[in-house]
């Protein structure tokens, strides 16, 4: 059969994926777990720091990777990074500290680089109209995400003896760097090496389309759908022990309830793309983050603030103060009285913000007063209980439009860059992959800054903003220079 060895290849990729991508965001689980049960003493920025180290390496190193694909094929180079990532792995069960833990998760990052190798050999063995299908399946490997919240959690209970031995956390990156070494004499076995058509490049050729703008605008899409989507797969667990008080396995939950539809829309973003466009695909998708990130932005409030009092009409004197009115001369002033009947706790599911008001009486009888003179203070209690089924259903839809946003992107890179597949998607590769370093940190930042957790919503709709407003106003250039064109072309054949 003809096909065979392309979805051999196909397969293999895939489940190599998702193991890296497993491993390369293991620290989110994994920091927030030694954090948690004071193994380490860290503030949130280090926190940050920490879950974004690994995705560094493996951001930064795509572009290299992908070279090296294009020149030696994707088996060989990824065969070799699931090793090195292994042995890095197996060092970090030895760490002690930030610092040590830091070196060592930047070592093993390199695993996240898999992605630029994982591309260049699948798209050598799909021809260019099933290379958007092809790459966006081989995005299911996204899944390693949602694989790495939901058995993490489950290994270090096992591991620790439920919390009794806390050393025993050593054995998780153990265990991952087994698996990269079983997959890596797996995919050596099972996958078919193939290099591309074209004749080895020089290194000056392959770096020539990092001159165009459009590659950094297609970086620019790709740090938000895939840089945002890392970084929330492992902010998202820190976020829910805090915000919401749940346990290391019910935030795991949450995380990977996030991170698995991308990773399975990601697969269906590939058809849509090939079938409706990447750009249509790609600009509701932009559209429809930005709203959701926006929603998401309102904190959970518990706040009394001033509200609105009782003024004179005018002067006059007191000469009388309940708790339901205050008489001055012949005129009577009615107080809102506070009540704490119907008031919404976290115990009740509340949807929207809930406001109360109420008066407390600060003249006293036989005050004298002016006209606008303040006779009872108003207060206003606000209560946003930021329900949890409405913030996990806007999450899942965001992890749904974003899977479709990495598939778009890179189904952009075959059409404007045929013969560049593997350094082009390398670079929009690291662009995105450095969203998923430079992300965490900045949320770290912003939270030890404002001491407000949805901060990190704030950032990524800022961010949505500007893509879709790039994105706008380069199809609206676009379509300005098609009209003109045809003008062009109207008058000269009259």
């Amino acid at each position: 059969m003809a096909n065979s060895p392309s979805n051999r290849v196909l397969v293999m990729n895939i489940l190599m994926f998702a193991l890296c991508f497993a491993a390369w965001t293991l620290f989110g689980v994994l920091i927030t777990f030694l954090v948690d049960h004071r193994v380490l003493v860290l503030d949130k920025a280090q926190i940050g720091w920490l879950m974004g180290a690994p995705i560094l390496t493996g951001s930064l190193l795509r572009l290299p990777v992908g070279a090296l694909s294009d020149r030696y094929g994707g088996k060989p180079i990824t065969v070799w990074i699931m090793l090195l990532s292994a042995a890095a792995m197996f060092a970090t069960s030895y760490a002690n500290g930030f610092a040590q833990l830091l070196c060592f998760g930047l070592l093993f990052g390199l695993v996240g680089a898999s992605f630029a190798s994982g591309v260049a050999l699948t798209s050598v063995w799909f021809p260019k109209n099933r290379q958007g299908t092809a790459l966006g399946l081989l995005g299911l490997g996204n899944v390693g995400t949602a694989v790495t919240a939901l058995s993490a959690p489950a290994l270090l209970k096992w591991a620790t003896q439920g919390g009794e031995n806390l050393e025993g956390w050593r054995l998780v990156p153990q265990i991952y760097a087994g698996a990269l070494v079983l997959m890596a004499i797996a995919f050596s076995v099972l996958s078919v090496a193939k290099r591309p058509d074209t004749p080895p490049r020089s290194l000056a050729v392959l770096m020539r389309p990092l001159g165009n703008v459009r590659v950094w605008r297609f970086g620019l899409y790709y740090f938000l759908v895939f840089g945002a989507f890392v970084a929330l797969s492992q902010w998202l667990i820190p976020y829910s022990l805090n915000v919401y008080g749940m346990s290391l396995a019910s935030a795991g939950v949450l995380a990977t309830m996030f991170s698995m539809p991308s990773a399975l829309t990601r697969a269906v973003g590939g058809f849509v793309s090939d079938r409706y466009g990447a750009r249509a695909t790609l600009y509701a998708v932009l559209s429809g983050v930005f709203v959701l990130f926006v929603l998401l932005v309102a904190p959970r409030m518990d706040i009394t603030s001033p509200g609105e009092g009782i003024l004179a009409e005018r002067a006059g004197t007191v000469t009388a103060v309940g708790p339901n009115a205050i008489v001055v001369d012949d005129v009577t002033y009615s107080l809102r009285q506070r009540s704490d009947q119907g008031q919404a706790t976290d115990s009740t599911a509340v949807v929207w913000p809930q406001f109360t008001s109420w008066h407390d009486p600060i003249a006293k009888v036989g005050d004298s007063v002016a006209k606008k003179q303040v006779l009872a203070k108003g207060t206003t209690h606000i209560y946003f209980q930021a329900n949890r089924t409405v913030f996990t259903v806007l999450l899942l839809v965001a992890g749904v439009l974003m899977g479709l946003g990495m598939a778009a992107v890179f189904k952009h890179i075959p059409e404007y860059f045929p013969d560049d597949v593997p350094v082009v998607g390398g670079l929009v590769g690291v662009i995105g992959g450095l969203g998923g370093f430079v992300l965490p940190i900045v949320f770290g930042y912003a939270l030890k800054a404002t001491g407000v957790w949805t901060t990190c919503f704030v950032i990524l709709a800022l961010l949505a903003a500007v893509c879709l407003g790039w994105m706008h106003l380069v199809i609206v250039r676009s379509a300005a220079k098609h009209e003109k064109t045809e003008l062009e072309a109207r008058r000269g054949g009259q």
